[in-house]
């Protein structure tokens, strides 16, 4: 009779324990994720630090044909040669049947190669869509040693970030990143002022620097040129050299960088 007594006595506890967690349960509200696990699902994909080695055993390796650009190559692409336009980038032409060649163009085409140098295949990564609407493939290109092309030809200035359209923007960030610390070096495209535009290149910009540059230089080789040439009332062509009795009263009609020159245009020296 006392085992009875004790076995519903046990009975009555257990089941009193197991209402008040169920009641526990039911008056605890969700309050969904927390702040912790927010932040973890907030944090956007990491992309691998510039200058790394990239780990290319996940892409896909075909066969290299030939470089067409500084962002272009042609690959065997299922049995077919096919063109691969670089995602994200954008380097100056070199064959454009209108804009001709553009300057960096050469250089961003030779260091591509150059990276390619050697090299029977290519890896490529593909973003969300595969082709643009000229039908080329669309890559982020790695050599076999696992460099970027992208990411090499950003960092020496010789492409700018551009055609970001979704979905195939992966990589925008990485690339952004790149181009910003190579625009503060001042290095290829980013060394002219203006050259580099939200579409495209602009030649003219490179030759308003050039003419700068040209002036900037006759400037300062007439600055160097300190012999006057002065004619006189008499019609004499006569020189003078810093130092000389009449020389800062002269009046330099020509400047002249020597003696030599000041007597070839036929000019002769000051006897004071």
């Amino acid at each position: 009779m006392k085992k009875w007594i004790m076995y519903l006595l046990s009975l009555t506890i257990l089941l009193g324990a197991c209402s008040s967690i169920d009641e526990l349960v039911e008056e605890t509200p969700f309050t969904g994720p927390t702040e912790e696990t927010q932040q973890t699902e907030k944090e956007p994909t990491k992309v691998t630090s510039p200058g790394t080695i990239h780990d290319i055993s996940k892409f896909e390796e075909f066969p290299l044909v030939s470089v067409i650009d500084g962002d272009t190559i042609k690959i065997k692409y299922n049995g077919a040669n096919e063109n691969v336009r670089f995602l994200l980038v954008d380097t100056p032409e070199t064959n454009h049947p209108k804009l001709g060649v553009q300057p960096f163009g050469q250089e961003a085409k030779d260091f591509t190669k150059q990276l390619l140098e050697g090299q029977d295949t290519v890896f490529l990564e593909f973003d969300v869509s595969y082709r643009d609407k000229y039908n080329r493939l669309l890559a982020y290109i790695y050599t076999a040693d696992g460099k970027s092309v992208q990411e090499e030809l950003l960092k020496e200035g010789l492409a700018r970030v551009a055609y970001i359209y979704a979905p195939n923007t992966m990589h925008v960030d990485w690339f952004e990143s790149i181009q910003k610390s190579a625009q503060q070096q001042a290095v290829g495209i980013w060394s002219v002022e203006n050259y580099v535009t939200d579409r495209g290149y602009d030649k003219e910009a490179i030759e308003e620097s050039e003419k700068v540059t040209e002036t900037d230089s006759t400037k300062n080789n007439d600055a160097d040129c300190t012999i006057k040439g002065n004619i006189n009332s008499k019609g004499e062509k006569i020189y003078h050299t810093p130092g000389q009795q009449y020389y800062e009263m002269t009046i330099a009609e020509e400047m002249f960088c020597s003696k030599e020159e000041a007597e070839a245009a036929g000019f002769r020296g000051t006897k004071r």
